[in-house]
């Protein structure tokens, strides 16, 4: 199964990155550690909740600023920083009176809304127990690949040769050689011992265009709808390294010896395209002091292109260095679709003292529900399968709180936990995971969470809001895939602990 796949050029590991969730929108959602799905009446929630539209009795026009200090740390190396800065959000909320008591008002938006930021840098080392070369060797012997269909390679496209891309990049530049039992063998054998290592730098974002109206019924029931249109550009540059003592080494000639081996393997990758999604919602207010909202969310349906390029590099000790381009310097293209999860959010809010408020949001998101097609609509039926296998549901569970001191001035704090969308046999080494091409690393997010703290001044028409939020997770970065053949399911990992330091600044007017 696994050789046939990693001639494609997507995988599940790829559809999770697009599908994520990031915790972003303007200062008083993110101080609320955005548990406003029953409060609406803030420009986030139309990304939210969009009955919250149905709570403006007037228009509102605003705009939100992001300083995003990041950090990513790993074993072997210290930690790495950069600070990104970003428009969050920026919308236009219209209030209009109809005069009628069954439906006092009807009001439409439109929001920008940076929905997601990929940037991260990372990188880190670890001591090695098998090699990256084995695992290719493996695959390609279990394949039932020949010397010659590693030979042959199409002129333009690394994903139509007759064995998996890896494999004949792998055979180009000495990591695996052919024995003499009609299979491969790889670099690492009896007494060879080496580390790892690793880097990833990730660049981009998700943006989404909405239009979003909505209205209310009898002050008392709240709906909204609205209409995505999101653009993503996600690019990424990995590279993985062995550093090996008492390699196997095999020449032109087939002739084996013990030396030392230092390899690396380096993918470029960007996916960019739009997408389009439906969200509807409403809020309920049987008395003042108390609401209930219930929001859907449908997939976000992605209309994508992925660009690849990837580079062998090979130093041993019996004379033999270079550097392999995949299919010669040609960049990969390969169009394809993707929908990402339903969400389900239900929220409860009270107001406390007149004076102060209460808010609780749960998010249901079912990663086994991402499916990844063809450009024509085909499913991919096995990549379909290796989704079901690796994910599952995730639940998140959101609390905040304000409290007015003055009439104009307010305080906030907000906390979010989300629980990891990966299956346990995936952490434990139990499964075998299918990526693509030449790309061999992936990550595997564990459980997340974010705290924040902020303040709001209110004067007449005008007001900003000023929030701090961290924000903390950790993943493991797998250089590759256990393998399913051997007789153990190990596979290189570290542990990387990822935090975002946010401060967010909104100002606006309502009018």
């Amino acid at each position: 199964m696994f050789c046939p796949m990693m001639l494609m050029a997507q995988a599940a590991p790829d559809a999770l990155t697009i599908s994520e969730p990031d915790m972003r929108g303007t200062a008083r959602f993110l101080g609320m550690g955005g548990a406003f799905g029953a409060l609406g009446g803030d420009i986030s929630v139309l990304n939210q909740n969009p009955g919250g539209i149905g709570i403006y009795r007037s228009s509102d026009i605003a705009l939100t600023l992001d300083i995003d200090f990041q950090s990513s740390k790993a074993p072997g190396s210290g930690s790495l920083s950069q600070t990104k800065f970003d428009v969050n959000n920026v919308g236009y909320v219209g209030a209009f009176k109809t005069g009628s008591d069954v439906l006092p008002y009807f009001n439409l938006g439109f929001t920008y809304n940076r929905s997601k930021s990929f940037n991260r840098h990372t990188t880190g080392s670890f001591a090695l127990g098998t090699s990256v070369s084995n695992l290719i060797a493996s695959y390609t012997t279990n394949g039932n690949y020949t010397e010659a269909d590693l030979m042959y390679t199409d002129s333009y496209n690394p994903y139509a040769g007759r064995a998996p891309w890896i494999s004949i990049l792998a055979y180009d530049a000495f990591m695996i050689s052919p024995n003499n039992q009609d299979g491969f063998n790889g670099l690492f054998g009896r007494g060879t011992s080496g580390y790892g290592t690793f880097e990833t730098v990730e660049e981009g974002h998700i943006d989404e265009y909405s239009i979003n109206f909505g209205g209310n019924l009898y002050n008392t029931v709240y709906w909204g709808m609205g209409f995505g249109i999101t653009d993503t550009d996600y690019r990424s540059y990995t590279y993985y390294g062995e550093d090996l003592n008492n390699a196997f080494l095999t020449d032109e000639d087939y002739v084996t010896t013990i030396g030392d081996a230092q390899t690396g393997l380096e993918n470029v990758t960007r996916v960019y395209g739009s997408g389009f999604n439906f969200k509807m919602g409403v809020i309920v207010k049987p008395i003042n002091e108390l609401r209930f909202g219930l929001a859907f969310h449908t997939p976000t349906y992605h209309s994508l292109k992925m660009e690849r390029y990837s580079v062998a590099n090979y130093n041993y000790s019996n004379g033999y260095n270079g550097s392999r381009e995949a299919d010669d310097g040609y960049v990969a293209e390969s169009w394809y679709k993707q929908s990402t999860p339903w969400r389900i959010i239900a929220s409860a809010a009270a107001v406390v003292g007149g004076q102060g408020i209460v808010s609780v949001d749960y998010e249901w998101n079912d990663y086994t529900s991402m499916k990844i097609s063809s450009d024509d609509g085909f499913e991919y039926i096995d990549l379909t399968d290796n989704i079901k296998h690796y994910y599952k549901a995730t639940n998140t569970v959101r609390v905040g709180a304000e409290y007015r001191v003055t009439p104009g001035f307010s305080v906030r704090a907000g906390y979010s936990y989300t629980t990891s969308p990966v299956n346990d046999d995936l952490f434990n080494n139990r499964v075998g995971v299918v990526t693509a091409g030449t790309e061999l690393s992936y990550m595997l997010p564990k459980n997340k969470q974010s705290m924040s703290v902020g303040m709001g001044y209110r004067y007449k028409s005008f007001y900003t809001d000023l929030t701090y939020m961290i924000k903390k997770s950790e993943v493991e970065y797998h250089a590759f895939s256990p393998d399913i053949y051997g007789e153990d399911f190990e596979s290189p990992s570290a542990l990387l602990d990822n935090k975002n330091h946010n401060i967010v600044w909104t100002i606006g007017l309502r009018f």
